[in-house]
């Protein structure tokens, strides 16, 4: 398995992520990304504060922020990139993925190719 680092992450969303670890310290010290079966579409995307390593996590610092993938979610989110989209809520994180044949109106589910 690689080490590189699968998604691309905007400095925009580097940025809304250290404005949520800023708020949040006691919930963790790195953004953990991933994918996890469920949502409208068969999987979801992960978007979560973290403390905890697992075996074989990838990491990448980007504006002074930490973000750590799994091996498992690295597949479905090779090539991926992470942006910032806007709605009437505020700004918030989402994937741009290459890997999803549909995706989930909502942004946070999708189908991945090839399943």
């Amino acid at each position: 398995m690689s080490t590189e680092f699968p998604v691309e992450i905007t400095a925009e969303a580097a940025q809304q992520a250290a404005r949520v670890l800023t708020r949040n310290p006691e919930m963790g010290s790195f953004i953990r990304l991933g994918v996890k079966g469920g949502g409208c579409s068969g999987f979801e995307y992960l978007f979560r504060i973290d403390s905890a390593r697992r075996e074989g996590d990838v990491s990448l610092t980007l504006g002074g922020v930490e973000f750590v993938v799994d091996p498992k979610s690295s597949k479905f989110l090779l090539g991926a990139r992470l942006i910032v989209t806007g709605n009437l809520l505020g700004p918030g994180l989402a994937f741009e993925n290459p890997n999803a044949a549909k995706s989930c109106g909502c942004g946070t589910s999708f189908t991945p190719k090839n399943l």
